[in-house]
């Protein structure tokens, strides 16, 4: 039977004023323009047990709400805008000007090669070398991307998945050069290497391989690192190939748990390492279905959390996530109304409690972001956080008929699909029998046919087209940074020393031929990047000794 309770007779609601009181302010005032009191949080007048249990109160289980009390009364998000592009200088450049404009954190975009394990003179790379991002293939070149920047007031996002390892090893390595221990750097590593069987294809080693790689970098960094994140799981890319927003929640979790089980196996104790895990997610222009999904995940995680793994960390129960606006949503046509669909993406990120954010710029469907496209970007969320009262309360479409409902929609149809791949065996054997990838094929055919007939409306792409004459300028990459790229790292084999270099990669494959989970791998591979070891040459003995996956066979 359900108890029914004045907000002043609730204890969770007592406990979340106590929680609140005293806490630290966004700006001094919340009013209306005339003048009325926007309230921190707004409720019901009574509040019974199916309250407590779906919506409960901010920071407090299940995080339906947002995963802190305040929210961005107290604290804005982080301003996250992926970057990266050419040479390590060039990156080094636009990460400036954007900290310079008001951004609040830092994201890497690392190019094919870099992501692939190929050093930029391999002659596979030669065509890939700084186009898709920023070629880092040393520690010095990630030393270049942060002259200027102190790495211990900033917290850097790393979107590598396969040389996640080799990549963090040259981030810290970089900051030790300046004095900085890993201890105190704050940051993300997505080190998905799931998602990539699933969505994004950019694997190297076969996935039982690739799992004790990505365990590996989670179970170190929960041991050095407290301040960063060692996951982050990711859903947008599943979104990109065309999930719907239940699966898109589904499969991230899934993912989520699989990780959860690998560590469990190794002996390491889940509060450990589950307040490090964080989450990345997509979001799309139908605003309140995605406020509604991300709702929907932080409960299930919380859940998943308590009820399955047992877990008694508060940390390791909250949903932390980012969000990047949907790089599949862009078109090309007419791509100033691009910036119109980022900011209601924006907006639908914020209403939904993300804690750092990317907007995609208007230019993306035809090349690299701008200076000035970037900057845009920038100022979308920051004229959402000044110029918009959506972030003076914590979630303020909680409540909303539509939008609850939404919500306990997508956690039914969401735990059904997670409920399969537990049947299946799990994440890894649900990959390998094709299960989310052929799912995920049959949502995106769908979708692509519902626009060809016309009852999916695009703007620009099937009504009001216009005759396109575009004028807008496109980023170019100088094919001389290509060779400037490939001329450094050849002169900097020659000036380290290449016999201790050997030394340290030998006593990786030895590692890595032992298949014990504890022994992790990942400090043998940060001995390696100290002494000056390439991302290539680490790949390489991966490649080795554990092989390439080939999906095909």
């Amino acid at each position: 039977m359900q108890t029914v309770a004045s907000r002043k007779g609730s204890k969770m609601y007592q406990e979340w004023q106590r929680v609140t009181k005293g806490s630290v302010q966004r700006k001094p005032k919340f009013v209306t323009e005339d003048g009325i009191e926007i309230k921190m949080l707004y409720l019901p007048k009574e509040i019974d047990d199916e309250y407590i249990e779906k919506l409960g109160f901010p920071g407090m289980q299940p995080y339906t709400r947002g995963v802190y009390p305040t929210m961005y009364r107290g604290r804005a998000w982080t301003m996250r805008q992926y970057s990266g592009y050419g040479s390590a200088n060039e990156t080094n450049k636009r990460f400036r000007m954007l900290l310079e404009q008001g951004q609040t954190g830092l994201s890497i975009a690392f190019d094919l090669p870099t992501q692939l394990g190929l050093d930029p003179d391999d002659e596979r790379a030669f065509y890939e070398v700084g186009r898709v991002g920023v070629s880092v293939p040393h520690w010095k070149e990630m030393n270049s991307i942060f002259e200027g920047i102190n790495q211990s007031k900033v917290s850097t996002s790393m979107t590598i998945n396969a040389t996640a390892m080799e990549e963090l090893s040259m981030y810290i390595v970089s900051a030790e050069q300046k004095g900085i221990d890993a201890n105190q750097l704050e940051g993300t590593v997505q080190n998905d290497i799931l998602k990539e069987f699933i969505a994004r294809n950019n694997y190297i080693y076969p996935p039982r391989q690739s799992m004790r790689y990505s365990a590996d970098i989670i179970q170190y960094c929960a041991r050095n690192m407290p301040k960063w994140n060692s996951i982050s799981i990711s859903g947008y890319h599943f979104e990109e190939a065309g999930a719907t927003p239940s699966q898109e929640i589904a499969f991230t979790i899934a993912d989520g748990i699989e990780y959860v089980k690998a560590l469990l196996e190794r002996g390491v104790k889940i509060d450990e390492f589950a307040p490090r895990l964080s989450f990345f997610f997509s979001a799309r222009s139908n605003m309140i279905e995605q406020v509604a999904k991300f709702r929907a995940a932080r409960r299930i995680w919380s859940k998943v959390m308590e009820e399955h793994f047992h877990a008694k960390d508060p940390r390791s129960k909250m949903m932390r996530f980012h969000v990047q606006t949907a790089g599949v949503q862009m078109t090309a046509s007419q791509v100033q109304v691009n910036i119109i669909r980022t900011a209601i993406q924006a907006l639908a990120a914020i209403l939904g409690g993300a804690q750092s954010l990317h907007v995609n710029s208007y230019d993306e469907a035809l090349g690299l972001p701008t200076e000035e496209a970037a900057k845009l970007s920038l100022r979308v969320q920051q004229v959402i956080l000044h110029e918009t009262d959506v972030a003076d309360s914590v979630d303020p479409l909680g409540g909303s008929y539509m939008l609850e409902e939404l919500t306990d929609q997508l956690e039914e149809e969401a735990m059904k699909i997670i409920s399969s791949i537990e049947k299946l065996g799990g994440m890894v054997k649900a990959i390998e029998a094709g299960y989310p990838q052929k799912e995920i094929e049959k949502a995106s055919y769908e979708y692509q046919m519902s626009v060809e007939k016309g009852e999916v409306k695009i703007v620009g792409v099937n009504i009001f087209k216009e005759k396109e004459d575009r004028g807008v300028k496109v980023l170019k990459i100088n094919k001389k940074t290509r060779e400037k790229v490939i001329q450094r790292v050849k002169r900097y084999r020659e000036e380290r020393d290449n016999g201790e270099v050997e030394r340290r990669l030998s006593k990786l494959t030895d590692a890595a031929e032992k298949e014990d989970p504890n022994n992790n791998l990942f400090p043998y591979v940060l001995q390696c990047v100290r002494a000056g070891a390439t991302i290539g040459e680490i790949s390489k003995v991966f490649r080795e000794t554990w092989g390439e996956w080939d999906s095909n066979r």
